[in-house]
């Protein structure tokens, strides 16, 4: 017999065959834009460190979910950017606050679409730590029960999902507690279950929500990155106390943690593809160094790939786009035909 016998190439020879085999396919449906929502109106200003990502008054906000949800994005990631931080984090749970008043606009406008909000207070704190702090130290009781009254306002205002970032302990089941004491059994919670202390997150913070000027210390709350074991029990936790979704954050260095979530609970799970990440992508296309769509495409691939069913990340809208024109080409490709008679 003839060497070699088996020839692998053979189903890489054209882009038909190659379509044919693909094992991962990634969809429009896999992905989640996130949104930064600012007081006043009319304000549509782009963030230095995340080119193609804007802060966005409420107006605007909803001219660009009407535009996502064109695309056949299914659902958004709501962060509110407020202008001034003060001691009070009564905003954070007003019924009128930024967040809370943004979701109402955006049911009402787009209703179809699903809202996701985040559930932190380090947008609202004028030391950028997730909660209450004492000397020097995130207080972690009193910090889930504020939680849970701002996750309960935003299932109020009509958020589908609500997502606590805090990494407290218990903060999923508190807010579980009180979202069915207040008759809002169907809101979904997707628990940033494993979310690491990484600097990948500095764009975000610095530039995004504004949330943290100077370097903040989180390592007290958020993960080591050296744990893997750690992360699975933190997902186990989540789970146990009642979270619907459960998340990897960050993605790109992550694809282990996110491969061994997917084999070990087998429930739904998100990665986020972080600012950091996406900043790297943005700034070696700039420079010339690597084809921005291409890098996108295979980024994101990578996260289904290791198992993540949902992929929030800042590449989104530019994903959706590419991924509707490739569609649209396969579409005009193959005409429907007509069978002859008799078939």
């Amino acid at each position: 017999m003839g060497y070699p016998i088996k020839r692998m190439r053979r189903l890489r020879r054209n882009e038909n065959i190659r379509r044919m085999m693909r094992e991962t396919a990634l969809s429009v449906s896999d992905l989640i834009q996130p949104l930064f929502v600012v007081t006043g109106e009319g304000i549509k200003k782009e963030i230095d460190a995340l080119p193609g990502n804007y802060h966005l008054s409420t107006d605007y906000l909803i001219e660009e979910v009407k535009m996502l949800h064109a695309l056949g994005i299914p659902a958004v990631l709501l962060f509110g950017v407020r202008d001034k931080k003060g001691d009070s984090t009564s905003e954070a749970y007003d019924s009128n606050g930024l967040v809370q008043q943004t979701v109402r606009a955006i049911k009402d406008e787009v209703p179809d679409i699903t809202v996701i909000t985040d559930v932190c207070l380090c947008e609202h704190t004028p030391h950028g730590f997730c909660g209450f702090v004492k000397d020097g130290y995130v207080e972690n009781d009193s910090t889930v029960q504020l939680l849970a009254k701002v996750a309960l306002s935003h299932a109020q205002a009509g958020a589908d999902i609500v997502a606590p970032a805090a990494m407290m302990d218990g903060q999923v089941q508190a807010i579980r507690t009180l979202l069915d004491e207040h008759e809002k059994t169907e809101t979904i919670i997707m628990g940033y279950a494993v979310k690491y202390a990484s600097k990948l997150y500095d764009p975000f913070r610095k530039h995004g929500t504004k949330s943290s000027e100077t370097a903040v210390d989180k390592k007290t709350h958020q993960m080591d990155f050296a744990n893997s074991d750690e992360a699975m029990r933190e997902i186990a936790l989540d789970i146990e106390e009642g979270a619907d979704i459960v998340m990897v954050k960050p993605g790109m260095f992550y694809l282990d943690i996110v491969y061994r979530a997917n084999q070990e609970f087998g429930v739904p799970l998100a990665v986020y593809n972080v600012s950091g990440e996406y900043a790297m992508v943005k700034s070696a296309a700039e420079m010339g160094r690597i084809d921005e769509k291409e890098v996108m495409m295979e980024l994101l691939t990578s996260f289904k790939r290791a198992g993540a069913n949902l992929i929030i990340s800042y590449h989104a809208k530019d994903a959706a786009e590419v991924l509707n024109l490739q569609a649209d080409k396969v579409s005009a490709s193959q005409p429907i035909g007509v069978f002859p008679e008799g078939h």
